[in-house]
């Protein structure tokens, strides 16, 4: 899992310098500078005089001593407690001269701690007392400047006040990084060019490691000030697949690296001084990878998730990362959400409701008892109020989860000792119930609890973790009944995650966690407000000009937990599954076997039309031209193609309707219905009447049969832009600002007296209406505006569901995917956007680089029609052109494709029509 991979590289680190020293040994916010090879002398002066070899390590508030012999303790001396720091055998005060050690340092000091005895970990030993430690340097020569060093951060940590404390040691940190430089000599190839240089710190769990970053035209690098944990870490730039600006100790100052895709564990952490040089290198590699991988926001993922490319888990991972949430920062760790409510029963039922926790609500609404304590102390609470007095996530609480695969960084957080036995992690069905009834408890869990690696489950190391009220020893975490072996849960786990009745609510705990709910009176409302310094800007550090509240101020934040970015401001959709695949349809509705293809009983046919599709689109790549006709004297706005695709009907902006015979490759009819521009056509079901919208705000009715006009329907005050047809409806949408529905059948006899089209409905639009379509099953219209917006209108009521501004100038296309869950759509700004038709939310925007004027989709891929006449083929779910066609010589207006998806035509402002087809 994500922690115990990161754990794993930094003990590789390690295994390279071979040493037992961490920089978790260090304090909380406190750096390593430099080492010295040096000997303790034990009883100096004495018989049992003893020299054990070792390395001396200087620090911004210690000095601590690792010796090569492993069954030695490291020791560690607080700087605070020291009482002298000197040359050993200068002269003291009094005038006596002790006998000199030649380059030997000597310190007092009141305190002292002794870690890692025999390399176990364990709490820290502390010895309190005077008492004098001299350490030898091999390099005698050296012993002024390390003793110089030593009492300028003494002077630091005896300063009172802690904010004073902080800025001395800063300043003392800011010149030793001015007074170095990367090594160039550390750069992989002599040919490579420097881009930046900048000072930065690298961070890992509780700890940061000050130094120089740079980046070349091929690689990043950060060489550590003190050459620990090794001289330089490298990133290949054609390596990292995603990388993401971090706010870290809630200043915009973080950047973090990943060479992998869906992996929780980045490669680099990197925080820098200032925000500038964050943004430089951040542009400069994202600028390299906008040629080699696509740039990833929360919408893609959602799309992807929604239609099952990514699973819950998947995309809890992403949505995580793209929150700020960090496996190298403690107090943004992923957060993973409870999903079972059952730790009781002999058997997990995933299919059984009852067995899930209620994910529409924050672990601390989940009892209604404490709720309502914790709701009366909210009203009773002066401004600003909050409902939960600590968080669903903090250092503190990863920490309680990963004790007995982390206990080096329990005993950092905790200065050297473990967490009281009776309030470790002993049990999963004691936390669940401890959040569950705890009144200061609202822990959500973390990604390891879905992963596949038991070690923080299980003693491995043999810890000694202390006993329990009962006597019994800390040991393996308990396991609920249903849990045959550590192993068994984990898999358990995850297929809840991954269950149905999950994948149906998750979006209610993303709306609480990184969406709409997260803030604002859509979280009082959910019960679910925090203190409002765990929120992004609930405080800005640089306005708190007193240095002690601005360091007690961010101790308090970081330790306390914070909430996540938030990703979405509306209600998240819900995932397709099986289920609610017809959701959007109303339950009402019949399906009409009217404009089917084929008949009722033909239910193997439509099997196999299905595979096709399927088969077809998989390869839609294979797109190619077969022949083109210029048969209009203008640009082709429509086409509608025969049942047997023999005959090819299109309108065009001068003015005629023309039938073209595909089998002899010749124009067969042309009509004209009056002087101005048509704009679309449809071949109504029978393939007896053409229907024909004109710019003369008419709709014209063609039978083809006996070849001539059989009714007009003069409905608009504007133009006619686009006309769809539906189980005997008509729709009609025009410039006058309107759609209107019609109900009729045209008469398809010359001698038949005309049908009067009666008007059912009315959708009203402030601005032009340049294009509408329907779903699958004729309940829900999407049209597109002059000025940008898209509208989704339930047919069955006649109301608008959502309005939705997603184009900066007209909307050229819209179409729904066959789930009817997803409308697409093209515009005049080059923007190809998703929407979620449940909640209107935009979930995907994708730019192209030019206008996409018409397209084709099966909900996954796309084929759009360009202005310059190309056809393009985008893989929608992975965020890219997949293939450019060369076609016409103007833009693309217009496209139509078979029942099985292997044939398309496209009409073009070049006049001519294009015949494609798929070549397996």
């Amino acid at each position: 899992m994500a922690f115990t991979r990161k754990r794993q590289r930094e003990q590789q680190l390690q295994l390279y310098s071979r040493e037992r020293f961490s920089l978790l040994l260090l304090n909380l916010e406190e750096y390593y500078f430099e080492q010295h090879t040096a000997h303790h002398i034990q009883h100096k002066g004495s018989q049992k005089e003893r020299k054990i070899r070792g390395s001396l390590k200087i620090c911004s508030k210690s000095v601590i001593f690792e010796p090569d012999a492993i069954s030695q303790p490291i020791i560690k001396i607080p700087l605070r407690d020291c009482i002298k720091i000197g040359k050993h055998g200068e002269k003291e005060a009094s005038g006596h001269v002790a006998k000199t050690v030649s380059g030997a340092i000597s310190l007092i000091f009141s305190q002292v701690y002794f870690i890692k005895e025999h390399n176990i970990v364990a709490p820290y030993k502390i010895e309190r007392g005077t008492m004098e430690y001299v350490f030898e340097l091999d390099v005698s020569g050296k012993v002024e400047d390390v003793v110089e060093t030593l009492l300028q951060l003494h002077r630091a940590s005896c300063l009172d006040k802690l904010g004073d404390q902080t800025a001395m040691i800063t300043a003392i940190l800011q010149s030793r990084l001015a007074r170095t430089s990367f090594d160039k000599n550390r750069f992989q190839s002599v040919s490579e060019k420097l881009h930046m240089e900048c000072k930065a710190e690298m961070v890992t769990p509780l700890v940061t490691n000050p130094g120089h970053a740079c980046v070349t035209d091929t690689t990043l690098y950060f060489q550590p000030l003190n050459g620990y944990p090794k001289p330089v870490v490298q990133i290949m730039l054609q390596d990292i697949r995603r990388i993401y600006k971090r706010r870290h100790g809630l200043m915009p100052l973080g950047l973090e690296v990943f060479c992998t895709e869906d992996d929780l564990c980045s490669d680099i952490y990197l925080k820098f001084y200032e925000r500038q040089d964050r943004d430089d290198l951040y542009f400069y590699i994202a600028t390299y990878l906008e040629h080699h991988v696509p740039e990833r926001t929360a919408e893609g993922y959602t799309l992807q998730w929604q239609r099952g490319l990514l699973s819950n888990y998947q995309y809890l991972l992403h949505l995580n990362s793209l929150a700020d949430r960090s496996c190298s920062d403690l107090s943004q760790y992923p957060v993973f959400p409870w999903v079972i409510g059952d730790y009781s029963s002999s058997e997990l039922d995933l299919s059984n409701p009852e067995t899930f926790r209620d994910l529409s609500k924050p672990v601390g609404a989940l009892n209604q008892e404490r709720l309502e304590r914790l709701l009366t102390r909210y009203q009773e609470m002066p401004e600003p109020r909050f409902m939960y007095g600590s968080h669903y996530s903090s250092p503190g609480y990863v920490l309680f989860y990963l004790v007995r695969i982390a206990p080096e960084y329990m005993l950092c957080l905790q200065n050297g000792r473990f967490d009281n036995a009776d309030r470790m992690f002993n049990s999963i069905a004691e936390t669940w119930k401890n959040c569950l009834y705890g009144a200061t408890d609202f822990k959500e869990l973390i990604p390891e609890f879905y992963g596949d690696d038991v070690s923080f489950l299980v003693n491995s190391l043999k810890l000694d973790l202390g006993k329990r009220q009962g006597g019994q020893l800390v040991n393996d975490v308990e396991l609920p009944p249903w849990a045959r072996s550590p192993e068994d849960f984990l898999r358990k786990s995850r297929a809840a995650l991954e269950s149905e009745h999950v994948s149906e609510h998750l979006h209610e705990w993303i709306d609480l966690v990184f969406g709409y709910r997260q803030q604002g009176r859509d979280a009082v409302g959910a019960h679910n407000v925090f203190h409002p310094l765990t929120y992004e800007g609930g405080v800005d550090l640089n306005s708190i000009e007193d240095p002690d509240e601005k360091v007690a101020m961010l101790t308090q934040i970081l330790e306390f937990g914070q909430t996540p970015r938030q990703l979405f401001v509306t209600p998240h959709p819900r995932r397709i599954t099986p289920k609610f695949k017809s959701l959007s349809q109303p339950s009402s509705y019949n399906a009409s076997t009217a404009d089917s293809p084929v008949s009722p009983g033909e239910e193997s046919f439509e099997d196999l039309t299905e595979e096709s599709r399927t088969l077809a689109w998989s390869n839609i790549a294979r797109l190619e031209p077969q022949e083109q006709h210029r048969i209009h004297k203008e640009a082709v706005t429509g086409i509608a193609v025969s049942r047997n695709g023999s005959s090819i009907f299109t309108t065009s902006q001068d003015s005629t309707l023309k039938m073209f015979s595909k089998e002899s490759r010749m124009l067969q009819r042309s009509i004209s219905f009056s002087n101005m521009a048509l704009s679309s056509c449809l071949l109504l079901p029978g393939d007896a009447t053409v229907i024909s919208s004109s710019w003369d705000n008419n709709v014209y009715f063609y039978s083809i049969a006996f070849g001539r006009r059989q009714d007009t329907l003069m409905g608009h005050d504007d133009a006619v832009s686009k006309i769809c047809w539906h189980d005997n409806r008509l729709y009609s949408a025009s410039w006058d600002s309107t759609v209107k529905v019609w109900s009729g059948v045209p008469a398809e006899m010359p001698c038949a007296r005309k049908q009067h089209f009666e008007l059912l409905a009315e959708l009203e639009h402030d601005v032009s209406v340049d294009t509408i379509s329907l779903n699958t099953a004729g309940t829900l219209l999407a049209s597109g505006t002059k000025e940008g917006t898209v509208n989704i209108w339930d047919l069955t009521t006649a109301t608008l569901l959502h309005q939705i501004p997603c184009h900066e100038g007209t909307v050229g296309d819209t179409a729904f995917s066959p789930d009817s869950r997803h409308v697409l759509s093209t515009g005049a700004d080059s923007h190809l956007n998703v929407i979620d038709v449940q909640t209107g939310m935009l979930i995907s925007s994708l730019t192209a680089d030019e206008p996409q004027r018409c397209f084709l989709w099966d909900g996954n891929s796309v084929v759009s029609g360009s202005q310059s006449g190309e056809l393009l083929v985008w893989d929608l779910l992975g965020g890219r052109v997949s293939k450019r066609i060369q076609g016409h010589t103007g833009a693309v207006t217009c496209m139509w494709m078979n029942e099985q998806c292997s044939s398309v035509i496209t009409g073009g402002e070049d006049r001519q029509i294009m015949f494609w087809k798929l070549q397996y």
